[in-house]
């Protein structure tokens, strides 16, 4: 959510900023300030009524005091009448601030000042690459080698659930729980987060809190009470507001960890707060249509070991950084090959300011894929959670900056340990720092 005292005062800095994320930021300027106009000069046409009625009531008693009923009925009538402006303006002022909040909503983050300028991925600039992709002589992808091995199946999964859906048996279960096991440990007992186990389902506020709504709406899964028809939802996030029973799942842990300080006052010697937590995540991708269709790169339902931090204003760029570090760790660990990229402004997400990737190397593809993105989101999303900080002796609040990111994806960490570890029987490695975490097993398939 964007704040309105800034738009007004630094108009050119959400003009630049929308620009880079390819919109029209003097139309949404000129658009924000004249909704901001009325809904001004709606609010003061209120007050001036109220102010009226109450000079009129005060004059009722002054003329019954004085026995004089004429005056007394001529201002009744008027009271009457200014309640019925004031129902009127009171109406006004409601629908130009919902215009105006609904607008807002809507937009995204502006990108801070050192994002580079872009479109797309192809702006996107590297800044460090670590390890040396596996020199292997005909690479099969992860499909093939999980199916080879009997521990994929693709066609289970879409008989009882449909396509972007993926059954693990065996050793690869276990190697995937293995997996979500060693992140945390990482970084709760190494890098300092406190682990969380979230709810999965949350009402229609918190999702609008970290941005996933409105405008993602479509890419979620919402969780109907009984048997009752999609059809009957309001189509507003007010009429869902409305609606406590209506829930929808997480898409990440990102949600849940980073409302746990919604409508909070934190105090600022608590900050910053670093919060982890393994969960599964649900994502409808309805805008991913024809991305992906093959293999567990684009899952409807994965695993992933979220990282979020709560900050105070000027502690989120450090942060940041070391957000980005604590990710980098899992994969040197894993001895992944991976590169780090910082997002242009047309690239990164909705709620971002500024955003590194983590991309891994797939031998399959012969190219980087993401597996960790981790994004400052600056006041964006406090600003939707009402979330806010103070430090003793301090008498106002301001609201704190969040922090998210993978650390990691689980089920594409999977994929790269299968394709990187792979060798030329099919049978999969298991990297030393699993070893502790699946005792005796050195290899998926065949003997170690």
């Amino acid at each position: 959510m964007h704040d309105i005292r800034a738009i007004r005062e630094t108009p050119e800095l959400y003009i630049k900023g929308w620009d880079a994320k390819g919109l029209s930021g003097a139309a949404l300027v000129a658009q924000i300030t004249e909704l901001d106009a009325t809904l001004r000069a709606a609010q003061t046409a209120w007050q001036t009524a109220q102010a009226e009625r109450n000079e009129a009531s005060k004059k009722i008693g002054q003329a019954k005091a004085a026995k004089d009923e004429a005056e007394a009925s001529r201002l009744m009538a008027h009271v009457e009448l200014l309640k019925t402006r004031l129902e009127f303006e009171s109406e006004a002022e409601r629908a130009a601030s919902r215009a105006l909040h609904d607008l807002l909503a809507g937009l995204p983050n502006i990108p801070a000042p050192d994002v580079p300028p872009g479109e797309d991925e192809h702006a996107n600039v590297e800044v460090r690459r670590w390890g040396t992709p596996f020199a292997i002589a005909k690479p099969k992808d992860h499909t093939d080698l999980g199916e080879g091995l009997g521990l994929l199946d693709f066609e289970a999964a879409a008989r009882m659930s449909g396509s972007r859906f993926v059954v693990l048996k065996g050793e690869l279960a276990r190697l995937e729980r293995a997996l979500g096991q060693f992140m945390l440990d990482v970084q709760t007992r190494e890098h300092g987060y406190l682990e969380i186990s979230p709810p999965l389902m949350v009402h229609t506020q918190a999702m609008f809190g970290t941005g996933q709504l409105p405008k993602f709406a479509d890419d979620q899964f919402i969780v109907l009470p009984g048997f009752e028809n999609a059809l009957q939802l309001p189509q507003t996030l007010e009429g869902l507001n409305a609606r406590p029973e209506v829930r929808w799942l997480i898409p990440t842990a990102e949600v849940s960890l980073t409302n746990l300080v919604r409508e909070q006052i934190t105090p600022e010697e608590e900050l910053p707060l670093r919060l982890t937590a393994l969960t599964p995540c649900f994502r409808a991708e309805a805008g991913a249509s024809g991305r992906d269709t093959r293999g567990m790169i684009r899952q409807h339902q994965f695993y992933k070991v979220e990282l979020v931090s709560i900050t105070a204003p000027d502690q989120s760029e450090a942060e940041h950084e070391r957000m980005v570090g604590c990710a980098e760790a899992i994969l040197k660990r894993l001895e992944l090959p991976f590169r780090t990229m910082l997002l242009c402004a047309g690239d990164m997400g909705f709620g971002a300011k500024k955003t590194y990737d983590l991309e891994v190397w797939l031998p399959s593809e012969g190219r980087y894929r993401e597996i960790s993105s981790c994004s400052n989101c600056g006041d964006f999303q406090a600003r939707r959670m009402d979330a806010r900080t103070k430090a003793t002796g301090e008498k106002g609040a301001r609201f704190v900056h969040t922090l998210n990111g993978s650390g990691l994806a689980v089920g594409r960490t999977l994929v790269a340990l299968m394709e990187n570890y792979q060798d030329e029987d099919g049978r999969i490695a298991i990297p030393q720092a699993l070893h502790p975490y699946l005792p005796g097993l050195t290899h998926i398939g065949g003997k170690g």
